[in-house]
């Protein structure tokens, strides 16, 4: 057991890793070859938060286990909205100011509606993984394409600070090796950690479930943590809520429609019927927020969010078989 736990620790963090150097790698050779700081900043950097989640996902449905791999969606989104920003407005309130990201919460929301209309029927198929997966490419051309036009018209906050993210000054060879080391760790590292997490889960009578709404969401969701708490200490609020903003999306069109399309199956119904509701209660809060006249999230705001989180979490450890 300790060796099992030991591996997860390591393969948790590999995976974090490989995951920054494989965005850092790829923004990189974008840049040198002449890619916009914008678009790669709105399509590379944004989605390399949630390789993590990606790469487990496969890891998982590949090997059978499609309620570990919706758990994590599930459970990723909600630790990002009640962990990450609950932690993140008690160190400091975030403030809302980007017009993209007001429009991308009703966004969220009406994405996270379109998760629960396919897996209603506690089925999730292959054309299901194959509709997000085109949902997933038309969120990204659009949110570019508003992007480019609120360039365009005036400078908007959130996109200024995706393009401060890119990297500069790298050589293509540096990038190049980042990125084939990235490619070479992040899938090795998923397998790991999915492997020690299924064999710890059998040792405590865990459902595949359970496992991945707890110690796999958490541990993917990492990458947000750090990015979240790192953007409001640099001052950008609204990168630091963009980030799980655009994380639950992708989460939802990108990470759950890879287990739908690899392997087709049935999944637990308190997916549905419980962990789906508190998702969907959080990202509704969330919206409910961004709607006030001057929108933040305040510290009593976030302290409401991390006790919802951890007495969710502390429901989940007295019922790991369900």
């Amino acid at each position: 057991m300790f060796a099992a736990v030991a591996f997860l620790i390591l393969g948790l963090a590999l995976l974090v890793w490989s995951a920054d150097r494989l965005v850092f790698g790829a923004a990189a050779l974008a840049r040198n070859f002449g890619v916009s700081p914008l678009i790669i900043g709105m399509t590379i950097i944004a989605m390399g938060s949630s390789a993590p989640e990606m790469m487990v996902s496969a890891t998982a449905a590949l090997e059978g286990k499609t309620d570990t791999a919706v758990g994590n969606v599930i459970g990723s989104n909600i630790a990002n909205i009640a962990l990450i920003l609950g932690v993140t407005a008690l160190i400091k309130p975030l403030r809302i100011s980007s017009g993209i990201l007001k429009r991308e919460m009703p966004l969220m929301l009406a994405v996270s509606v379109v998760a629960g209309a396919i897996l209603w029927d506690k089925h999730l198929g292959f054309y299901e993984g194959v509709l997000l997966a085109i949902l997933f490419v038309a969120f990204i051309l659009g949110m570019l394409r508003i992007s480019i036009l609120e360039k365009r018209t005036k400078n908007d906050p959130l996109t200024e600070e995706h393009e401060a993210e890119v990297p500069k000054d790298v050589s293509n060879v540096t990038a190049f090796i980042w990125l084939a080391i990235g490619l070479i760790i992040l899938p090795n590292s998923a397998d790991l950690l999915v492997d020690n997490a299924v064999f710890i889960a059998k040792y405590f009578g865990m459902s595949d479930l359970v496992i991945g709404l707890t110690i796999i969401a958490i541990g993917t969701s990492l990458p947000e943590l750090a990015a979240s708490i790192a953007g409001i200490m640099k001052g950008e609020d609204d990168m630091a809520v963009g980030n799980i903003i655009g994380s639950n999306v992708f989460n939802i069109l990108a990470v759950m429609g890879i287990p739908g399309i690899l392997n087709p199956s049935f999944i637990n119904p308190l997916a549905i019927e419980r962990d789906y509701i508190v998702m969907m209660l959080l990202s509704g809060l969330l919206v409910l927020m961004s709607l006030e006249k001057k929108p933040k999230i305040s510290r009593i705001e976030g302290a409401v969010l991390l006790t919802g989180f951890i007495a969710y979490q502390i429901y989940l450890l007295y019922n790991v078989s369900a």
